[in-house]
């Protein structure tokens, strides 16, 4: 049976919209979509426009980003009549969402940079708010996630712009489908499956996917209720399946009960997007009079508030003291139009929330909420709900309903005992109304495997016998603070650490036992970067009693805060290691330029928040590479509750079970993109035994092979199977040339790239070593310039439209930061000073990194030029980078005066276009290029192909000169 065509799938498609209630309707082009448009607009408002009126609705509709327009299609709208009558009107029924007019498209073309043709839109009230782009079957899905980002950057944005009002975009190839948020930053690691509230997937577009994801409610439910506005990143967000099921499940339970109840959503899932979301929706009901959301820590306190005012500006004001919160409770406060408003969302702590209610100076202020309905919903419930304090607040709160999030629920298998006995979520929280497990979430791909291996064996000495006996489970603290221990550790860590981060590309924590454990480390570590043996960057942070060994590993993380009020900055902190917390603090102060301090609870915090933002800042793209932490040392801080997707790796000396286990192996599992393509546990103790536990209580047995990525032994077995793949399509590298058709070439892109993803996941292990493979690094190295030479010709080719224009190339998993021009130069100083023998191989490490190094390519001819001319003359090695400076220089003079006299510019105004487009990291106009042109102007016919010729020799010209030499 032959493949399904893009074209029958197209036409299925469509019949079943239809079916749904889809009315069909041709639009070609801009001026029919406008047309359309208005008819929608006055039929959903009821009311009819004059041409100049829809004028004016367009003049709102093209104002400001993607951003800007999703939040301007939520609100409602004013003109001003012709007669001067006000007219208010809606773009959107977002209240009565299944209210709204539908219509299905297909094939609307759009002229922007070039001119594409969309393959399925559907039209709410005529705004074209979700975009469906069809692959025939066999075809990968990415291909048309890489399609929807070149409309993004070439189309979507001509004319009216109204593709930009798209707010969920769905890929599908018929038997795999996919959705995601008008979101042009993100990766195709943040595309999601649709399932049914079991998790069971909804794949196949035509069967299953459109009747459940696209009928008319749903979608506009989808759109009107759970996309997210972020207001930090400035992107819309739009809510997984999971969590979908989660937030309706808590209002179908307020609405119609008033039980408790817990959502068990594995650890990374996205907890905090989904607590937010049920949080804004509850807090709207009229029954309800305030929704509470609890912590159990202060630093979670300003974390979870910074992440709800993402969400929604301004929405929660935090509690900074136990005072506040009870205001909070009770009083109005006056907003920015005069109007006096309750605060509707509270974000607080468990100990000020205790404080609250068990203090007689506040009892008759917060006894009037007794009988109020409020719904409190507490975060990483696992961890804050097993004492006296929630049996406190459920009795104070008569009408009150408690809800649980954790990604690790407490089972009578891992409770911990106390005064009450044991107790479970269960116990406390009542049914749990819907569940996501680290299973489902790996198999989901929105969390990671984790790669873990265990490092080191002690070996006891039988006195008997004389003989060394392998002990598996030594736990003796005089071994394990061993300070000869201690130092092959952090020399172990110094080897690989750049291996498992992908060249300091991403941060590591290491969870150390106890607070004096700790200090002897980052001794050890500051010691060995004193004498040149390393130059990571080693940060720590520890307080509130957290000098106690965490001994009985009951899964407990314990809290490192005091339980009171207001605690000082270090309670609980013996003197000594208060003094060794300052003079760390003070480290940090003189590496990044900061002044922080113990001095008070502020500081301490400030201190704290800082640390978080580091970590995180490095998902940011324009990371300031000497502002980074590469290792977070701590005893518990950190190993719960805290997100960065730029942190892959976890080094643990640590007594570690259950939950804590779990919740410390997730800090390293957030999605990001290709090259994250595991979280990294390099475990110093014995914890096979106890990581299968874990597994096993939260998922199951046979989950443990899901969860837990197979032996080194078994990706190079994969390696070598993709390598043979590759040699029957491309026997030799040269072969690679001989590829007759772009199909041939499609074949050998996917078959290296399939390689390469392999090898990334090979080099984050400890026992890489490219003798174990059947390719040496050298062919590696060889078919990786050929596949570069592939994506170059793909980058450049804008004559017309190719079938590579949509392969992802995955440069992600090539690209290495510290390969730069500076680089290179230490490179050739060192190769200066070699003997003769050791030169040959010296320069071909240096050419090769030039043919196989994405971000040397555009620079590697006059490179090598520099290597072959000036070099040799060259008689002292100090004298290299000021003489490639000299050169560089010179070349860069005679590029640009060849591009200015060859097209006739003017030299100052290229020059003053140049300095432009590197400050605002925007593309020049095409009429801006044009402009630069003295003498004769070229006719509109010329034009076009003139000016995207002088474009790409500007951008060419920054590329090879100006990028990339700056930022060592």
């Amino acid at each position: 049976m032959s493949k399904q065509s893009e074209q029958i799938l197209e036409e299925k498609l469509i019949a079943q919209l239809q079916k749904l209630g889809y009315q069909y309707i041709s639009i070609f082009d801009e001026a029919s979509l406008l047309d359309n448009l208005k008819k929608q607009l006055e039929k959903h408002n009821n009311f009819s426009l004059s041409d100049s009126e829809f004028e004016k609705v367009l003049n709102i509709l093209n104002k400001g980003s993607v951003f800007e327009k999703s939040k301007a299609l939520r609100q409602k709208q004013h003109i001003v009549r012709d007669n001067g009558d006000n007219l208010y009107f809606e773009f959107l029924n977002t209240k009565h969402w299944c209210q709204n007019q539908y219509q299905v498209t297909n094939q609307v073309a759009q002229e922007g940079k070039y001119k594409n043709r969309y393959d399925v839109t559907l039209l709410i009230n005529g705004f074209p708010l979700v975009q469906i782009e069809l692959k025939r079957r066999g075809l990968e899905l990415k291909e048309a996630f890489n399609q929807i980002n070149r409309y993004q950057r070439h189309s979507f944005a001509a004319n009216s712009a109204l593709y930009q009002y798209v707010q969920i975009f769905v890929i599908s190839n018929g038997v795999n489908t996919k959705y995601y948020a008008n979101n042009r930053n993100q990766s195709f690691k943040q595309t999601f499956y649709w399932t049914d509230v079991e998790n069971k997937r909804l794949t196949n577009i035509l069967n299953g996917f459109t009747d459940a994801f696209l009928e008319p409610c749903h979608i506009s439910k989808m759109i009107c209720k759970y996309i997210v506005l972020n207001e930090a990143y400035k992107i819309p967000m739009v809510l997984r399946p999971y969590q979908f099921y989660a937030v309706e499940a808590l209002i179908e339970r307020v609405k119609n009960s008033i039980r408790n109840g817990y959502i068990w959503h594995t650890t990374g899932s996205g907890k905090t997007l989904t607590s937010f979301k049920a949080s804004q929706i509850l807090m709207d009901m009229p029954e309800v009079h305030k929704v509470v959301f609890v912590v159990d820590r202060k630093d979670l306190d300003y974390q979870t508030t910074k992440e709800f005012n993402s969400f929604s500006d301004g929405c929660i004001d935090g509690t900074d003291n136990t005072s506040n919160l009870v205001k909070q409770f009770i009083d109005t406060y006056i907003d920015k139009k005069g109007e006096a408003k309750e605060t509707k969302l509270i974000v607080t702590t468990i100990q000020k929330l205790n404080t609250a209610i068990s203090k007689l100076k506040y009892e008759k202020k917060m006894a009037e909420l007794k009988d109020k309905r409020i719904i409190f919903i507490f975060d990483e419930c696992h961890r804050s709900q097993f004492g006296d304090t929630h049996k406190r607040i459920k009795e104070y709160f008569g009408e009150a309903q408690m809800f649980g999030f954790t990604g690790t629920p407490i089972f009578a298998d891992n409770a911990n005992k106390n005064e009450l006995g044991k107790r479970t979520t269960k116990d406390l929280f009542e049914d749990c109304l819907h569940k996501y497990v680290i299973t489902d979430a790996i198999k989901d791909e929105n969390v990671l495997k984790f790669s873990v291996e265990y490092v080191g064996k002690y070996k006891q000495k039988d006195t008997a016998t004389t003989i060394d006996i392998e002990v598996e489970d030594i736990d003796t603290q005089e071994l394990m603070e061993d300070s000869t221990r201690l130092e092959k550790i952090a020399d172990y860590i110094i080897a690989h650490h750049n291996r498992k981060t992908h060249n300091r590309d991403f941060s590591a924590m290491f969870a150390v036992d106890s607070v004096k454990c700790l200090i002897k480390y980052y001794d050890i570590f500051k010691r060995k970067k004193l004498a040149g043996e390393h130059n990571l960057n080693i940060a720590t942070i520890f307080s509130y009693a957290a000098n106690e060994d965490d001994a009985d590993a009951n899964g407990f993380l314990p809290d490192e805060l005091s339980v009171v009020e207001e605690p000082k900055a270090l309670y609980g902190l013996q003197a000594h290691s208060r003094e060794k917390l300052d003079e760390y603090i003070e480290d940090y102060n003189e590496l990044y330029d900061t002044k922080y301090s113990t001095k008070t609870s502020e500081d301490f915090y400030n201190y704290y928040n800082d640390i978080s933002k580091k970590l995180k800042d490095r998902e940011r793209q324009s990371e300031n590479l000497n502002n980074r932490i590469d290792i977070l040392l701590v005893v518990n801080m950190f190993l719960t509750g805290f997100d960065a997707k730029k942190l892959n790796t976890l080094y643990v000396d640590k007594n570690l079970k259950y939950h804590g286990l779990i919740q410390a192996y997730s800090r390293t599992n957030r999605i990001l993109n290709e090259m994250k393509s595991q979280g990294n546990i390099l475990a110093f103790r014995n914890l096979k035994n106890r990581t299968d536990e874990a597994i096993t209580l939260f998922s199951n047995k046979e989950a443990i092979e899901v969860i837990v990525m197979q032996p080194y032994e078994d990706y190079v077995a994969k390696f070598n199977d993709a390598f043979e793949k590759l040699l029957e399509i491309t026997p030799t590298t040269d072969s690679v040339n001989d590829l007759e058709t772009e199909d041939d070439e499609l074949s050998f892109i996917k078959a290296f790239r399939d390689l390469m993803r392999i090898k990334n996941i090979l080099t984050a292990f400890s026992d890489f070593k490219w003798e174990d493979m059947k390719m040496s690094e050298q062919l590696f190295e060889d078919f990786k310039s050929k596949y570069l030479d592939l994506w170059q010709k793909v980058k450049t080719q804008k004559e017309k439209v190719s079938i590579l224009d949509d392969v992802d190339f995955e440069l992600e998993l090539i690209i290495r930061d510290e390969i730069n021009v500076a680089y290179i130069i230490q490179l050739l100083i060192k190769l200066k000073s070699k003997t003769q023998k050791d030169t040959t191989n010296a320069e071909r490490e240096i050419f090769n990194l030039l043919n196989t190094e994405t971000t040397l390519r555009s620079k590697r001819e006059l490179i090598e030029k520099f290597i072959l001319e000036n070099l040799p003359v060259i008689t002292d090695a100090d004298d290299i980078a000021q003489e490639f400076d000299k050169y560089w220089s010179e070349e860069q003079k005679k590029a640009f005066n060849s591009l200015v006299k060859e097209e006739k510019l003017s030299y100052e105004k290229t020059e003053k276009l140049i300095e432009d487009y590197l400050f605002a990291e925007r593309e020049p106009l095409r009429d801006e290029v044009l402009d630069l042109i003295e003498g004769e102007k070229p006719g509109l016919l010329q034009r076009k192909k003139l000016g995207d010729r002088i474009l790409k020799r500007i951008i060419d010209f920054v590329e090879t000169f100006i990028n990339g030499m700056n930022n060592e």
